[in-house]
């Protein structure tokens, strides 16, 4: 598998609804960070699918270096 790219340096917080599913990026390469656009597509990388529990405030990795996917975990401090 090929190495993620970097789509952002910082989280991105987002309002999630209960019993929503989002598909957060894994590549790095989405332009609607941090979720999937289908950029994948010309790698080996696939979206992950994430179910929301409860509404509220989430904050997503978009530097694709965390150990808590979709989760930021501050990895992005290290780049």
């Amino acid at each position: 598998m090929s190495d993620t790219e970097i789509g952002g340096r910082e989280p991105i917080t987002v309002e999630v609804v209960a019993g929503e599913t989002y598909w957060w990026c894994r590549c790095g390469r989405s332009q609607t960070q941090p979720f999937c656009d289908g950029s994948h597509a010309v790698t080996d990388f696939q979206p992950l699918e994430w179910t929301a529990k409860r509404s509220g405030k989430r904050s997503f990795c978009t530097c694709k270096r965390t150990k808590t996917p979709p989760f930021c975990d501050n990895s992005h401090l290290k780049l």
